[in-house]
């Protein structure tokens, strides 16, 4: 019998700018079992990128985070939800812009709307711009088209990956390293 088969898995679902900024991050974490891009948030079922992106559906790009929280909790996946992105800036990331780059936040349960208000308050406390980041009840989410699974993984010398991205992954890969998957 495997040592993990009994555990119960929970999930997150996070949004803070383009999802192929946040997957490789959160997959790189001892404790995630699984990150998948996707869209939450919106009125249109299975929605397309191309419709997310004309602005018309209402759904955000986020990520569905599947943890063992014995391993690896949600307040510490909002910790670095919040170093990946910049929560100050209203539906943007960067040269990202529109409503689909929302810095957003769909609870799971009230223990995650609970503890998502606190980060919240806490990281409001340390910046000196206002943190912007919705909290919204768990939406249906819609995984994205298979070219935007491990995008980063599949690509990494794409310009986007390579200007964008990669910064991106080293600054947390130094603030995360004592939580990384080993190799």
């Amino acid at each position: 019998m495997d040592k993990h088969e009994d555990r119960q898995l929970e999930t997150a679902l996070l949004g803070g700018g383009c999802f192929w900024c946040l997957e490789p991050a959160f997959t790189q974490l001892d404790g995630v079992e699984q990150v998948l891009p996707g869209y939450a948030g919106g009125k249109l079922e299975n929605p397309s990128y191309e419709e997310v992106c004309a602005g018309h559906t209402g759904h955000i790009e986020v990520v569905q985070i599947r943890f063992d929280p014995q391993r690896i909790d949600f307040e510490e996946l909002l910790a670095v939800f919040f170093a990946i992105h910049d929560p100050t800036t209203l539906d943007r990331q960067g040269n990202d812009v529109g409503a689909q780059y929302a810095s957003v936040i769909f609870y799971q349960s009230q223990q995650q709307r609970h503890q998502a208000e606190a980060m919240i308050q806490k990281v409001t406390q340390l910046l000196s711009t206002p943190v912007v980041t919705q909290l919204r009840p768990a939406s249906r989410f819609w995984s994205a088209e298979m070219v935007h699974h491990e995008y980063y993984e599949r690509n990494p010398q794409q310009g986007y990956c390579r200007v964008i991205i990669e910064p991106k992954l080293r600054k947390f890969r130094e603030q995360f390293r004592g939580r990384l998957k080993k190799a």
